[in-house]
């Protein structure tokens, strides 16, 4: 009797003694198995789950994972329309130590040892936190592709690889604050007084003009950022998150030194830059980073960064009994936990916060916490 036809691909004996499947795509493109079987029964089974897959829309492209890593990473990079300073931070940790691994190969290729040599072999160069960053990057980019349907699944599955285990920031005294804020030079006081009391971050202070600083009112008024790039650019745009865009009080014993500030360096225009350079032109990490070493080094602070100056301010508000909210709410500081964080606290508790922060202040300098 005669054998069931086969109504789903086809089967043939290659001269070596294998047997060899092909079957149609949804195109109707008659393609071969990716490898042979040894008997005829093996190339049916194939045959069978490979028509289920079909069937129940499973079946992936063989050859849709051919494309260079390196070409889909850059598209991905650019396809996000990324903030200035992430798009440059992607570029970079791609050009520098995910390219040199994985430019040799195409999507497909990249399976999870070779990852894990890759990452093992960066760890091995000391550099632990900038291996954390590119391990997201390329994790983020391999789960686009399994979303492509280009490969099957991210090879990226290595628990807490991702994870940043940075060194506890410092934070200084209110006495150490002022006392850089003096060795800074009068240019740049009102800079460290606000960053220390207000906790704006570098980039939200090199954006303030003189319209978002409110004497009257006693606040200043975020809503740009100016981050710089390595090339020394500013590029003037949105806060970090919509939580950054925020109007915090100033401690009100710092108001006379932002008065005084806005009288001697501002720029003079209506709408002028706060902190600008001798010359007038922005402040620059590299000429404004030599002005704080040597503060930090006579200040005997070696290794406090500027930016710590706002976890100074963040640890000086804690101690002022506000809720994590009202802090969020001060510091401009987003999370997945959106919903908790973006529920800013009212203007009038903001206002105890700077209060509390004020009689602080206060106290440490030995001054008369009388208002007048």
């Amino acid at each position: 009797m005669a054998g069931k036809r086969r109504q789903f691909g086809r089967i043939r004996k290659l001269p070596s003694g294998r047997y060899q499947a092909r079957y149609p795509d949804p195109d109707g493109l008659l393609r071969p198995a990716p490898e042979t079987f040894e008997t005829k029964r093996d190339a049916d089974d194939w045959l069978a789950a490979t028509q289920t897959a079909l069937n129940n829309k499973d079946w992936r492209d063989p050859d849709a994972g051919a494309i260079n890593f390196t070409t889909y990473a850059e598209a991905w990079i650019t396809e996000r329309d990324l903030m200035a300073t992430t798009d440059e931070l992607y570029r970079r940790l791609l050009r520098l130590h995910l390219a040199p691994t994985f430019g040799v190969w195409d999507l497909d290729e990249i399976t999870a040892p070779r990852v894990r040599t890759w990452r093992a072999e960066l760890l091995a160069s000391g550099k632990r936190i900038t291996t954390a960053k590119a391990y997201r990057l390329l994790k983020a980019i391999l789960a686009t592709a399994a979303d492509d349907e280009l490969i099957k699944r991210n090879p990226c599955r290595i628990k807490g690889a991702g994870k940043e285990s940075s060194e506890e920031r410092g934070t200084a005294t209110i006495e150490q604050v002022y006392e850089l804020a003096e060795l800074v030079g009068a240019r740049w006081r009102a800079m460290v007084l606000l960053a220390a009391f207000t906790t704006l971050r570098p980039e939200e202070l090199a954006a303030l003009r003189r319209p978002d600083v409110d004497l009257v009112a006693g606040t200043v008024r975020v809503h740009q950022a100016a981050p710089e790039l390595n090339t020394g650019q500013r590029v003037v745009g949105d806060t970090k998150s919509e939580a950054g865009k925020r109007t915090v009080t100033i401690p009100s014993v710092v108001l006379p030194d932002i008065r005084l500030h806005l009288e001697l360096f501002a720029e003079k225009d209506a709408q002028g830059l706060l902190f600008v350079g001798e010359k007038g032109a922005p402040f620059r990490r590299t000429s404004f980073g030599r002005i704080w070493k040597k503060a930090r080094d006579k200040a005997g602070m070696p290794g406090f960064h500027f930016y710590d100056l706002r976890g100074t301010g963040n640890n000086l508000a804690a101690t002022t009994g506000a809720s994590l909210k009202e802090l969020m709410a001060r510091m401009g500081h987003a999370s997945v936990r959106a919903a908790l964080i973006y529920q800013h606290a009212t203007s009038e508790r903001d206002k105890k916060i700077a209060d509390g922060m004020d009689a602080a202040i206060t106290r440490a300098l030995g001054k008369d916490t009388e208002k007048p």
